[in-house]
């Protein structure tokens, strides 16, 4: 009755904070969650903070980005970018969607997914304000799905690939031969699919001209911020360091720096920031913590021993697009938690553990709720006043994701 209990929660849980029933925000369902397996007994508190201490690295890392792309939003840094990315698409809205599309990649690959999500949203707002645009989702639904589609491109490129692999993460020279051509066929294959669906909307003239900002002192060191972040976390990754410290550290001193070139206070920063992701994730570990206490890991990590040992390419496939789906409904963090415990218990094979990371962060692009960088890109664009149903964002999953997913999958069984 117990694991009937947990499940039970933890499934309500997760439709609580997929549909925002209630009007109660994401987090305030994670947590309530949580609270509940604890207050009934389900879960020692003692593993309830063991399960929040485990997402100690992610938090940090959030607050940085977080900090980074506030400290350029407040600078005038996207204004200016707007401004020049207006200019350089020549007139053209399929120029402009092209080149958001790579800039997209760039910054999801080096900065990692939830910088896309945080980082480069805003930015893209500012471009589609500034131009006018009848038409300005297509180009914010790059933000939304580049960055799961890019994010196995390295292993910095999603915090999730970090929890997966943990201390087990192949080394660069390992990594790379083995999603190249996976990551190349997701970014296509979204790309395809994105810019056909949004075909009629891209239409439209792009102004050749927008006024553009000055670019402030402190907007460079807002850009120089950035910048030397992407470094820092290469180099992190690179030494196999754990990227939330360095990434909260790159983005204190960079509000320091403006705050000192400004000669104003931080706190209004600070105010500013979307602090409710952090309980929202706390609460999402806390309820993986329960999970495993219910035996559901060890009860996945032997089905995928026994599939393993019969049909190693059906149960690199499988796994791949059923933890791509269960994605959607759990997010990929916990997500990503569980089948990364389930996948080292299990010692399966590296077809197996390729096609899970796979699932863990293309499958997201189902829907809002699939991945922590599209919770962050929803609460960037209701910043800017901008609101995306769910349901209309289901539908174009619906024919995003497949493609790019079963793709890469079969570029790693059949390598």
């Amino acid at each position: 009755m117990a694991n009937w209990a947990i499940w039970s929660i933890s499934a309500l849980t997760a439709a609580g904070v997929i549909s925002r029933a209630f009007n109660l925000s994401q987090a305030a369902w994670a947590v309530a969650g949580a609270t509940a397996l604890v207050c009934l007994g389900l879960l020692p508190a003692s593993n309830a903070l063991e399960g929040v201490g485990k997402g100690v690295d992610v938090y940090l890392f959030l607050i940085g980005m977080m900090l980074l792309a506030e400290v350029a939003r407040v600078t005038g840094l996207f204004d200016w970018l707007a401004a020049e990315a207006a200019a350089h698409a020549h007139g053209s809205a399929r120029r402009l969607f092209d080149l958001v599309y790579l800039v997209g990649i760039l910054v999801t690959v080096f900065l990692s997914n939830d910088a896309t999500a945080v980082v480069l949203t805003p930015a893209v707002a500012a471009v589609v304000r500034a131009a006018k645009l009848s038409h300005p989702l297509p180009y914010l639904l790059i933000c939304a799905f580049i960055a799961n589609a890019a994010s196995f491109v390295l292993p910095i490129s999603n915090p999730a690939n970090l929890v997966i692999y943990a201390e087990h993460m192949p080394p660069l020279a390992q990594w790379l031969p083995r999603f190249a051509l996976p990551s190349i066929l997701a970014i296509a294959a979204t790309y395809g699919v994105l810019r056909w669906t949004q075909r009629a909307a891209l239409r439209e003239t792009v102004p050749a001209t927008v006024e553009a900002p000055r670019l402030t002192f402190s907007a460079k060191a807002a850009a120089a911020g950035i910048g030397i972040t992407a470094v820092i976390l290469m180099g992190a990754s690179a030494m196999g360091w754990q990227l939330g410290l360095p990434t909260c550290v790159a983005g204190l001193v960079t509000l320091a720096v403006v705050s000192a070139l400004e000669r104003s206070a931080p706190w209004p920063y600070l105010r500013e920031l979307s602090w409710g992701v952090i309980p929202l994730v706390a609460g999402l570990f806390v309820l993986v913590e329960g999970l495993a206490q219910s035996g559901a890991i060890e009860a996945l990590s032997g089905a995928l021993r026994h599939g393993a040992g019969g049909s190693q390419t059906l149960t690199a496939g499988a796994s791949g697009v059923l933890i791509g789906f269960l994605c959607n409904l759990v997010n990929n963090l916990p997500a990503g938690l569980v089948a990364g415990t389930a996948v080292h218990s299990a010692n399966v094979p590296a077809s197996v553990a390729s096609s899970v990371l796979i699932g863990v962060d293309v499958g997201p692009n189902l829907s809002v709720t699939g991945s922590l960088a599209t919770i962050l890109w929803l609460t960037a664009l209701r910043r800017e006043g901008i609101h995306v149903k769910a349901l209309d964002f289901l539908k174009l999953g619906c024919w995003v994701m497949p493609p790019a997913l079963l793709l890469a999958l079969a570029a790693v069984v059949w390598a």
